[in-house]
């Protein structure tokens, strides 16, 4: 369908009776998790003036990537569930480039574009949760730094391999209940997280704060001649009086259960930091497992090669493709 991909691997159908049972969940909710929120209006998080663009596998002349949507500052109460309504949003700029409950970077992409590190890491989880961002990959960057990087069609990784910056670990996609059920109305991308001593949070750089980015809140590439760079890479160090103080915040007795038989410290800590991003509602508090907390440095270059992109450019931004 995009190059090597299937069709099922673009929108992660596989295993079908699976999809359907996690479809449910985001629809319905459980115990511990409200249903998702979305009406009509959730189209337009979707970029429908990007969609058909990206689906024909057309790229922008100038070679940027556009940013679709963008981390909102002001989500609406987790309590409330998971929204895709625009209602209450404020980007890093102070504008509406993002909805409700967005807590990511979303780059709108052709399925089958190569995805790469964003940083030198350790790959701590590849999952494919249909209702929470389709096909992902973990990378942990060290110093309490983690991205996700979502929606993929296929990855060539696994868990427990050191990775370089630059290295190419998939291929974009568009798997995931949100872009099945919007097809064709919203734009295959890569939703991209960034956490930080195990908190969601923002690349960009408000007033007053540091770029996560490399390029100061203009994502590029990573350069040519730092491809390959290992950084002198370590694990992010963790704290087992801080695991067991994350794990009784937790108030689903599977969880927990679940969560304790992890043996390994660094193990636990990660799918700790998975779980209380992923499913915030199943603890009474979000409790960092890291041995300390690390300020905010530019280390990331964009999730995308200088073969497929040159830069990046917001949507609402003045900047014309010169076709």
């Amino acid at each position: 369908m995009y190059g090597s991909l299937s069709f099922v691997e673009v929108f992660g159908l596989s295993p079908f009776p699976e999809r359907l049972k996690q479809a449910a969940f985001a629809i319905r909710g459980d115990a511990y998790t409200p249903r998702s929120r979305f009406n009509l209006g959730s189209l337009l998080a979707g970029s429908p003036r990007l969609a058909f663009d990206a689906w024909l596998s057309h790229t922008r002349a100038d070679r940027r990537a556009p940013i679709m949507n963008l981390f909102n500052h002001t989500p609406t109460p987790i309590e409330e569930g998971w929204s895709v309504r625009k209602r209450q949003m404020c980007d890093f700029r102070g504008g509406t480039l993002t909805y409700d409950s967005h807590n990511g970077t979303d780059f709108a992409i052709p399925p089958g574009t190569p995805v790469t590190t964003l940083a030198a890491g350790y790959v701590v989880r590849v999952s494919n949760e249909f209702h929470r961002g389709g096909l992902k990959i973990v990378i942990d960057h060290g110093g309490t730094l983690m991205t996700t990087s979502n929606h993929l069609g296929r990855v060539t990784v696994r868990v427990g391999d050191r990775l370089t910056r630059g290295q190419r670990i998939g291929l974009s996609g568009a798997s995931g209940l949100d872009m099945v059920a919007g097809f064709p109305w919203i734009s295959p991308h890569v939703h991209f997280n960034t956490w930080l001593n195990g908190e969601p949070v923002d690349p960009f750089a408000r007033a007053g704060e540091v770029s996560i980015w490399r390029d100061h809140n203009s994502p590029t590439p990573c350069p040519a001649s730092k491809v390959g760079d290992d950084e002198g890479l370590t694990r992010s160090a963790v704290s087992e009086s801080e695991i067991a103080k994350a794990l009784s915040m937790c108030r689903d007795d599977v969880a927990r259960t679940e969560l304790s038989r992890i043996t390994d410290p660094y193990e636990a800590a990660m799918e700790l930091v998975f779980r209380q991003n992923y499913y915030p509602t199943r603890f009474t508090t979000r409790v960092s497992p890291f041995a300390q907390k690390v300020a905010r440095s530019g280390r990331l270059d964009m999730p995308f090669g200088c073969d497929s992109f040159v830069g990046s450019v917001l949507v609402d931004a003045v900047v014309p493709d010169a076709r």
